[in-house]
């Protein structure tokens, strides 16, 4: 039975979240965040800020140490990648894990929802895969795997759409094409978006809000506007300096 969400209401929402790899030493400390439909949340902070660890932890990839995590407004375990992926989240890893000697059109194929989205839709979004239907993943430009990994998550319709490092390996031309998609699926289907980028400022451009993690910890959120406007208040946090503003 699917939830209906209120208007206003997270998707998904964790307090005092802990993830880690080893039981009593958590990567991630504390960490509390609300994902509202349609919006995307740029998720900051440098190499090693636990930003991974907490997105395998909310697909039930890894199980969480501590905290509460709830999705559509009903509580879940952590752990349980099978019931999150059935509830509508979808993660979309930083290796893109496509399925490299199938074609294009046979990963979207096998990703599908029965009654979910079409390949006709999802090729509106990615029209540079519909010339690309009959050839292997492996052979795929990194831009094109990176299309046909975001593709491979849109036809499963989620409710919750993770997206670790997007820009991993592509020129940032690149990814100043996709981003602009991400913020199109936000908008055309009211997934609630978490983005781990790199490429800070073209994230803030598409994102609602922003998370800023040093070493596991939250230590700074927001409108992405303010942060946009602001590049310093980045560079102090990242610094660990005390953020003010």
């Amino acid at each position: 039975m699917t939830t209906v969400t209120e208007p206003g209401q997270a998707l998904l929402m964790c307090e005092g979240l802990e993830a880690g790899y080893t039981k009593g030493q958590p990567v991630v400390r504390g960490f509390d965040l609300r994902l509202r439909p349609g919006e995307v949340t740029a998720l900051l902070g440098p190499n090693g800020a636990g930003k991974t660890t907490l997105l395998l932890t909310l697909a039930g990839l890894l199980p969480s140490l501590g905290g509460a995590l709830s999705l559509g407004g009903e509580s879940v375990r952590g752990g349980r990648a099978r019931e999150m992926a059935r509830r509508g989240l979808v993660l979309v890893p930083d290796d893109r894990a496509l399925f490299t000697q199938l074609t294009v059109r046979d990963n979207l194929t096998l990703a599908r929802r029965r009654g979910g989205s079409t390949l006709e839709q999802v090729l509106d979004y990615f029209p540079a895969l519909g010339k690309r239907l009959g050839v292997a993943a492996g052979l795929l430009s990194g831009g094109e795997q990176q299309m046909l990994a975001l593709g491979r998550a849109l036809i499963q319709d989620p409710r919750v759409l993770l997206v670790d490092e997007l820009s991993m390996g592509l020129a940032p031309v690149i990814v100043e094409e996709l981003l602009p998609v991400v913020r199109r699926i936000a908008d055309a289907t009211g997934a609630a978006v978490v983005l781990v980028e790199q490429h800070v400022q073209l994230a803030l451009e598409v994102a609602d809000q922003a998370a800023v993690m040093v070493h596991g910890d939250l230590v700074l959120s927001g409108p992405a506007a303010q942060f946009a406007t602001d590049p310093g208040l980045l560079e102090r946090t990242y610094l660990g300096e005390q953020a003010t503003g």
